[in-house]
């Protein structure tokens, strides 16, 4: 199926003309894509501009279209969703990647956030879900399914993020933290807080040294026990 490389721009009260959320859908079975493709569709601040039912036909699509958010299926045959989302890491860091999956183990959830995945729906869940997840990786935010996201979200063995009797950090440090968790990039963050890129490092750096965290994935797991990512 073809998709025009077109978008439609509709009224946002109060804000004027927004463009619509461009989307492109990667899943292997036909009837979840049929139903995907019906739920973005059906929604007019989406626009599904591909799809695909493989790894190298979703990097394809993606690539060609240009989406401002990526929905993947882990699973998918050839190149899985979280080695094409380490890919556009790299080379398409301005589309959004959404997982969309039947896995709730936590090791699943880590390996997606460590690739870049800014969303992580599980397939059980409702679609205001997924729409949800859509819409707030769009914005720069981080969306994790409430039920990987609440008492499974826990730290690991190897990392204990400490969310009480934590040492203090600054207004800064908390500010880029909080970024960092929704998902954004230094070069974001920095835009966002009026600082250089260099700066936000810094600030990370100092706040996760003071917290003991050592990836992305603890910062978020800090976030989640912070109560930080519901205020995306």
């Amino acid at each position: 199926m073809q998709y025009p490389n077109v978008t439609t721009e509709v009224e946002d009260s109060g804000r004027g003309l927004t463009k619509k959320t461009r989307v492109v859908l990667a899943d292997d079975h036909p009837i979840t894509l049929a139903g995907l493709r019906m739920l973005i569709e059906a929604d007019e601040h989406l626009e599904l501009v591909g799809e695909a039912t493989s790894g190298p036909q979703a990097l394809d699509a993606i690539l060609a279209s240009k989406p401002d958010v990526a929905i993947l299926d882990i699973s998918l045959p050839q190149m899985n969703g979280i080695a094409l989302a380490r890919h556009l890491a790299r080379e398409c860091p301005s589309v959004g990647v959404v997982a969309l999956t039947s896995h709730e183990d936590r090791s699943y959830l880590e390996q997606a956030l460590e690739a870049g995945v800014r969303g992580y729906v599980l397939k059980k869940s409702t679609a205001a879900c997924l729409l949800l997840a859509v819409r707030g990786v769009h914005v720069g935010g981080l969306y994790i399914d409430p039920a990987v996201a609440g008492d499974r979200f826990k730290p690991s063995r190897r990392t204990k993020p400490r969310a009480t009797g934590a040492p203090q950090l600054t207004g800064r440090e908390t500010e880029v933290l909080k970024s960092v968790a929704r998902g954004l990039t230094n070069k974001e963050i920095a835009g966002k807080l009026d600082l250089s890129p260099k700066s936000v490092e810094t600030y990370r750096a100092r706040g996760a040294t003071k917290l003991g965290l050592k990836t992305r994935s603890d910062i978020v797991r800090y976030a989640s026990l912070r109560g930080w990512l519901a205020e995306v």
